[in-house]
Protein backbone atom coordinates (compact mmCIF):
# COMPACT_ATOMS: atom_id res chain seq x y z
CA UNK A 1 0.00 0.00 0.00
CA UNK A 2 1.53 3.36 -0.55
CA UNK A 3 1.61 5.94 1.74
CA UNK A 4 2.42 9.71 0.97
CA UNK A 5 5.14 10.71 2.43
CA UNK A 6 4.43 13.50 5.28
CA UNK A 7 6.75 17.09 5.52
CA UNK A 8 8.92 17.38 8.13
CA UNK A 9 6.90 18.72 11.42
CA UNK A 10 3.52 17.39 9.67
CA UNK A 11 1.50 14.51 10.83
CA UNK A 12 1.31 11.61 8.43
CA UNK A 13 -2.27 11.25 6.22
CA UNK A 14 -3.14 7.85 5.09
CA UNK A 15 -2.90 7.69 1.44
CA UNK A 16 -6.05 5.58 1.49
CA UNK A 17 -8.77 8.20 2.52
CA UNK A 18 -9.87 10.81 0.57
CA UNK A 19 -8.51 13.92 1.92
CA UNK A 20 -9.50 17.41 1.08
CA UNK A 21 -6.58 18.86 -0.81
CA UNK A 22 -6.08 18.02 -4.59
CA UNK A 23 -2.88 15.86 -3.75
CA UNK A 24 -1.82 12.80 -6.62
CA UNK A 25 -0.94 10.26 -4.40
CA UNK A 26 0.71 7.21 -6.24
CA UNK A 27 -0.89 3.87 -5.86
CA UNK A 28 0.31 1.03 -8.17
CA UNK A 29 -2.27 -1.10 -9.35
CA UNK A 30 -1.16 -4.94 -10.16
CA UNK A 31 -3.66 -4.97 -13.13
CA UNK A 32 -2.23 -3.50 -16.15
CA UNK A 33 -0.24 -4.50 -19.26
CA UNK A 34 1.73 -3.50 -22.43
CA UNK A 35 -0.39 -1.15 -24.91
CA UNK A 36 -0.83 -3.40 -27.84
CA UNK A 37 0.99 -2.97 -31.25
CA UNK A 38 3.03 -0.23 -29.75
CA UNK A 39 -0.17 1.92 -29.76
CA UNK A 40 0.11 5.39 -28.05
CA UNK A 41 -2.73 6.59 -26.21
CA UNK A 42 -4.59 9.37 -28.41
CA UNK A 43 -7.93 8.99 -26.22
CA UNK A 44 -9.45 9.59 -22.72
CA UNK A 45 -12.49 7.40 -21.27
CA UNK A 46 -14.53 8.64 -18.06
CA UNK A 47 -15.74 6.10 -15.73
CA UNK A 48 -18.11 6.18 -12.58
CA UNK A 49 -17.15 3.90 -9.77
CA UNK A 50 -20.76 2.26 -8.55
CA UNK A 51 -19.19 1.95 -4.95
CA UNK A 52 -20.46 2.84 -1.89
CA UNK A 53 -16.93 5.06 -1.27
CA UNK A 54 -13.61 5.65 -2.89
CA UNK A 55 -11.59 3.20 -0.50
CA UNK A 56 -13.91 0.41 -1.85
CA UNK A 57 -13.35 1.35 -5.62
CA UNK A 58 -9.20 2.06 -4.75
CA UNK A 59 -9.02 -1.80 -3.33
CA UNK A 60 -11.18 -3.35 -6.05
CA UNK A 61 -8.78 -1.72 -8.92
CA UNK A 62 -5.66 -2.42 -7.11
CA UNK A 63 -6.76 -5.98 -6.69
CA UNK A 64 -5.34 -8.53 -8.85
CA UNK A 65 -8.53 -11.09 -8.47
CA UNK A 66 -10.85 -8.51 -10.35
CA UNK A 67 -8.44 -8.08 -13.01
CA UNK A 68 -9.69 -4.19 -13.44
CA UNK A 69 -7.91 -1.14 -12.97
CA UNK A 70 -7.31 2.28 -14.49
CA UNK A 71 -5.17 4.89 -14.51
CA UNK A 72 -6.54 7.24 -11.97
CA UNK A 73 -9.12 7.36 -9.67
CA UNK A 74 -10.08 10.96 -8.52
CA UNK A 75 -12.15 10.97 -4.80
CA UNK A 76 -15.41 13.40 -4.08
CA UNK A 77 -13.05 15.85 -2.26
CA UNK A 78 -10.73 16.07 -4.90
CA UNK A 79 -7.86 13.65 -4.46
CA UNK A 80 -6.50 11.86 -7.19
CA UNK A 81 -4.71 8.45 -7.11
CA UNK A 82 -2.47 7.25 -9.94
CA UNK A 83 -2.40 3.31 -10.30
CA UNK A 84 -1.29 2.77 -13.67
CA UNK A 85 1.74 4.65 -15.41
CA UNK A 86 0.01 6.13 -18.46
CA UNK A 87 2.24 4.82 -20.90
CA UNK A 88 0.77 1.50 -19.95
CA UNK A 89 -2.77 -0.30 -20.49
CA UNK A 90 -5.14 -0.48 -18.11
CA UNK A 91 -7.89 -2.52 -17.80
CA UNK A 92 -10.64 -0.26 -17.91
CA UNK A 93 -12.48 -0.40 -21.31
CA UNK A 94 -13.38 -3.79 -21.99
CA UNK A 95 -15.46 -5.29 -24.96
CA UNK A 96 -16.37 -2.23 -26.86
CA UNK A 97 -15.45 0.18 -29.60
CA UNK A 98 -15.11 4.05 -30.77
CA UNK A 99 -15.00 4.75 -34.35
CA UNK A 100 -12.36 1.82 -36.06
CA UNK A 101 -10.70 1.68 -32.64
CA UNK A 102 -11.18 -2.09 -31.00
CA UNK A 103 -8.59 -2.30 -28.52
CA UNK A 104 -9.67 0.97 -26.51
CA UNK A 105 -7.12 -0.27 -23.70
CA UNK A 106 -4.27 0.09 -25.78
CA UNK A 107 -5.34 3.05 -26.75
CA UNK A 108 -6.82 5.04 -24.23
CA UNK A 109 -6.31 6.48 -20.65
CA UNK A 110 -8.91 5.59 -18.05
CA UNK A 111 -10.29 7.43 -15.36
CA UNK A 112 -12.50 6.66 -12.62
CA UNK A 113 -14.26 9.60 -10.84
CA UNK A 114 -16.09 8.00 -7.37
CA UNK A 115 -19.49 8.00 -7.51
CA UNK A 116 -21.88 5.42 -6.98
CA UNK A 117 -23.83 6.63 -10.31
CA UNK A 118 -26.67 9.10 -9.20
CA UNK A 119 -25.06 11.33 -7.14
CA UNK A 120 -24.10 14.98 -8.62
CA UNK A 121 -20.26 15.38 -9.38
CA UNK A 122 -18.57 17.95 -6.60
CA UNK A 123 -16.77 20.99 -7.64
CA UNK A 124 -13.59 19.80 -5.71
CA UNK A 125 -13.39 16.19 -8.04
CA UNK A 126 -14.33 18.14 -10.87
CA UNK A 127 -11.58 20.83 -10.85
CA UNK A 128 -8.67 17.96 -10.22
CA UNK A 129 -10.25 15.93 -13.03
CA UNK A 130 -9.80 19.07 -15.25
CA UNK A 131 -6.01 19.80 -14.04
CA UNK A 132 -5.56 16.05 -14.85
CA UNK A 133 -6.69 15.90 -18.22
CA UNK A 134 -5.13 19.08 -18.49
CA UNK A 135 -1.75 17.73 -18.19
CA UNK A 136 -2.94 14.17 -20.14
CA UNK A 137 -4.26 16.07 -22.93
CA UNK A 138 -0.69 18.05 -23.29
CA UNK A 139 1.58 14.96 -22.66
CA UNK A 140 0.03 12.66 -25.37
CA UNK A 141 -1.84 15.64 -27.92
CA UNK A 142 -5.50 14.28 -27.47
CA UNK A 143 -7.62 15.86 -28.70
CA UNK A 144 -10.93 17.75 -27.00
CA UNK A 145 -12.94 15.33 -29.10
CA UNK A 146 -11.02 12.00 -28.07
CA UNK A 147 -12.29 12.40 -24.52
CA UNK A 148 -15.53 9.84 -24.52
CA UNK A 149 -17.43 8.28 -22.06
CA UNK A 150 -17.18 4.56 -21.13
CA UNK A 151 -20.95 3.96 -22.43
CA UNK A 152 -19.99 6.06 -25.56
CA UNK A 153 -17.73 2.82 -26.68
CA UNK A 154 -19.77 -0.06 -24.78
CA UNK A 155 -23.14 1.36 -25.17
CA UNK A 156 -25.19 -2.13 -25.03
CA UNK A 157 -23.86 -2.84 -20.93
CA UNK A 158 -22.48 0.64 -20.11
CA UNK A 159 -23.82 4.26 -18.76
CA UNK A 160 -21.24 6.08 -17.11
CA UNK A 161 -20.27 8.43 -16.57
CA UNK A 162 -24.19 8.68 -16.37
CA UNK A 163 -26.88 11.77 -16.83
CA UNK A 164 -25.40 13.90 -13.74
CA UNK A 165 -21.75 14.33 -15.37
CA UNK A 166 -21.12 17.80 -16.50
CA UNK A 167 -20.02 17.42 -20.14
CA UNK A 168 -20.47 21.26 -20.61
CA UNK A 169 -18.20 22.20 -18.34
CA UNK A 170 -15.24 20.21 -20.17
CA UNK A 171 -16.66 21.50 -23.68
CA UNK A 172 -16.36 24.96 -21.91
CA UNK A 173 -12.92 24.54 -20.41
CA UNK A 174 -11.36 22.85 -23.78
CA UNK A 175 -10.72 19.75 -21.87
CA UNK A 176 -13.74 17.91 -23.67
CA UNK A 177 -15.78 17.38 -27.18
CA UNK A 178 -17.61 20.07 -28.34
CA UNK A 179 -21.13 19.66 -27.90
CA UNK A 180 -24.19 19.73 -29.94
CA UNK A 181 -28.12 19.81 -28.93
CA UNK A 182 -30.56 16.90 -30.93
CA UNK A 183 -33.83 18.08 -31.13
CA UNK A 184 -34.88 14.39 -30.82
CA UNK A 185 -33.29 14.43 -27.21
CA UNK A 186 -34.74 16.16 -24.17
CA UNK A 187 -32.59 18.80 -22.92
CA UNK A 188 -31.15 17.09 -19.48
CA UNK A 189 -29.84 13.74 -21.82
CA UNK A 190 -28.26 16.39 -24.77
CA UNK A 191 -26.27 17.85 -21.48
CA UNK A 192 -25.02 14.71 -20.28
CA UNK A 193 -22.88 12.61 -23.38
CA UNK A 194 -20.24 13.56 -25.65
CA UNK A 195 -22.49 15.19 -28.61
CA UNK A 196 -19.38 15.43 -30.62
CA UNK A 197 -19.95 16.82 -34.13
CA UNK A 198 -18.19 14.00 -35.87
CA UNK A 199 -19.09 11.04 -33.85
CA UNK A 200 -18.05 7.52 -35.48
CA UNK A 201 -21.11 5.78 -37.22
CA UNK A 202 -20.20 2.93 -35.29
CA UNK A 203 -21.39 4.09 -32.19
CA UNK A 204 -24.94 4.19 -30.57
CA UNK A 205 -26.29 7.56 -29.54
CA UNK A 206 -26.05 8.30 -25.70
CA UNK A 207 -29.30 8.50 -25.07
CA UNK A 208 -29.79 4.88 -26.08
CA UNK A 209 -26.89 4.26 -23.84
CA UNK A 210 -28.80 5.26 -20.75
CA UNK A 211 -32.05 3.35 -21.76
CA UNK A 212 -29.53 0.24 -21.73
CA UNK A 213 -27.94 1.51 -19.10
CA UNK A 214 -26.14 -1.48 -17.27
CA UNK A 215 -25.16 -1.44 -13.43
CA UNK A 216 -22.45 -4.24 -13.57
CA UNK A 217 -19.37 -1.80 -13.59
CA UNK A 218 -17.26 -3.53 -11.50
CA UNK A 219 -17.80 -7.69 -12.85
CA UNK A 220 -14.54 -8.94 -14.25
CA UNK A 221 -14.07 -7.13 -17.59
CA UNK A 222 -14.16 -8.88 -20.89
CA UNK A 223 -11.61 -8.80 -23.57
CA UNK A 224 -9.40 -7.09 -20.95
Amino acid sequence: MAMAMPATGTRARSATRCAAEPAVIRHPSPNFGPRRGDARPDMIVLHYTAMATPEAALERLCDSAAEVSAHYLICPKGRVWHLVDEAARAWHAGAGQWGDVTDVNSRSIGIELANPGEEPFPEPQMAALEDLMAGIMARWAIAPARVIAHSDMAPARKGDPGPRFDWRRLSGQGTGPRLRNSPAMPRDLAMSGPRVSATPTSCAPFACALARMSRGHWTRRIAR
